[in-house]
């Protein structure tokens, strides 16, 4: 799969004098602005979330604190609008979609690869076709996210291997509303050494990984987020398995990277990994595992915040007190 050359942001204008007063929040608001391509930068009319949902084959092993079967009822509650992902975007002024790609399970990665060459390219291209379907439908910001259980075992094993560190060094405590025990983080950890053991021929080769220990959900992702870039769309990041396709997406299509905003920082080992390797210094430090964009869509309102104090006159920008 080839991407479009990727081209960057437009320069950063320089923030008003309030802007060393705001901190962060003048970096957010400028970077929002070199993406929009003006100073100050408009509000945020249409931000979008997209959730990938695919079925894993490691799930069985027990890697994960919830059972195979939760993914058919998280894909059920966030398309018919209950999950935590529905009411997070509701405050926050956001609308989801899902794309559904449990129709084949992904191969268990310590023993097989995870994807078929034909559905690679499906999932990838799926990803793809996503963003173009909200760039084109008037989107300004798109979020991804997943829904499939087990998927932080995949995402672990790819940022492993794109980064060169052991799988004790990849394994966090995610999974389900509680976390995993020490003996799902052993087994866990065992799946993630094994893939990685598979893998081991291919750490050059995104797509390559890809097919031998990732899914359908991080293909997808992958494509969504190189073919935002691509049309030039900011994107809030969100958890690990968003971190692991960002190290992918880049891979794929250099200069990525640069419109994307890491939405938060968690718990889990491989996002902090990611996302070191990406550059990105995370807008919040939430602690939230949960993943399916709940961590971006909390983040979302202190983006809008940033633009629109850069937009707005005050006190410190007027010289008054």
């Amino acid at each position: 799969m080839r991407f479009p050359p990727i081209e960057p942001p437009g320069a950063k204008v320089a923030p008003p004098s309030a802007g060393a007063a705001l901190g962060l929040l003048a970096e957010v608001g400028g970077w929002l602005a070199a993406c929009q391509g003006q100073w100050p930068p408009h509000p945020l009319q249409r931000p979008r979330v997209v959730l990938f949902a695919a079925a894993h084959g490691i799930v069985g092993l027990g890697v994960s604190a919830d059972p195979p079967e939760a993914t058919a009822d998280r894909v059920a509650a966030a398309t018919a609008g209950f999950a935590p992902v529905n009411a997070l975007a509701d405050a926050a002024g956001a609308t989801v979609r899902v794309v559904d790609l449990t129709a084949e399970v992904s191969g268990r990665i310590d023993q097989q690869d995870a994807l078929t060459a034909e559905q690679l390219d499906a999932a990838l291209a799926a990803g793809r076709e996503a963003a173009d379907a909200e760039v084109d439908g008037g989107a300004d910001l798109l979020i991804g996210g997943e829904l499939g259980v087990g998927s932080s075992t995949p995402a672990a094993a790819i940022v492993a291997a794109l980064t060169g560190v052991e799988p004790v060094a990849v394994v966090g405590r995610g999974g389900g509303a509680v976390g995993i025990d020490d003996a799902t983080w052993m087994r866990k950890t065992v799946v993630i050494r094994d893939a990685l053991r598979r893998a081991k021929a291919m750490r050059r080769d995104p797509v390559g990984l890809l097919g031998a220990i990732g899914g359908a959900d991080l293909a997808a992702l992958t494509g969504f987020l190189a073919q935002a870039a691509a049309r030039r769309t900011p994107v809030l990041l969100d958890g690990l398995v968003v971190g692991a396709a960002a190290l992918l997406a880049e891979e794929l299509a250099p200069g990525a990277r640069r419109w994307w905003l890491a939405a938060h920082g968690a718990d889990e080992p491989a996002h902090t990994l990611a996302l070191e390797r990406l550059g990105l210094r995370p807008l919040l430090q939430l602690q939230v595992r949960l993943g399916a964009a709940t961590g971006a869509l909390v983040a979302l309102p202190v983006m809008r915040a940033a633009g629109m104090l850069l937009a707005e006159p005050h006190p410190a920008s007027s010289g008054k007190a």
